[in-house]
């Protein structure tokens, strides 16, 4: 039992320094500035200077029209693979895409309720 959890406890030591030591890497060998350069200091080094606010706000309707458009295409891609082995896979996977294709239509339906895909 103890061996078990030395190899878990190994496995976290190395999860915990490895990017400890690449920080640390980086850190050291990291350019130096030479001066201070009031241009380089800037926010945008090439380019027009923002006028106004440059804190704006999106539209949180942008966000959720690519959420649901991000699902319905890996969906997409999962029903390709499925038709391409659809006669290796039998019975249980046609019964499991029906699965996965309802739980999709519940999603799809709640985000039409709440109004998520109007456009306002």
């Amino acid at each position: 039992m103890l061996q078990e959890f030395g190899n878990i406890g190994l496995l976290l030591l190395v999860a915990l320094i490895f990017p400890v030591m690449a920080l640390g890497t980086a850190f050291m060998i990291r350019p130096r500035p030479r001066h201070n350069d009031v241009e380089k200091s800037m926010p945008y080094e090439c380019g027009v200077d923002t006028v106004g606010e440059t804190w704006i706000q999106f539209r949180a309707s942008y966000f959720l029209y690519a959420l649901v458009f991000v699902a319905f295409d890996i969906e997409t891609v999962f029903l390709y693979l499925w038709a391409i082995k659809f006669r290796q896979l039998g019975t249980f996977a046609f019964i499991e895409m029906f699965i996965f294709l309802g739980i999709l239509v519940v999603g799809l339906a709640y985000a039409w309720k709440k109004g998520a895909l109007e456009w306002k």
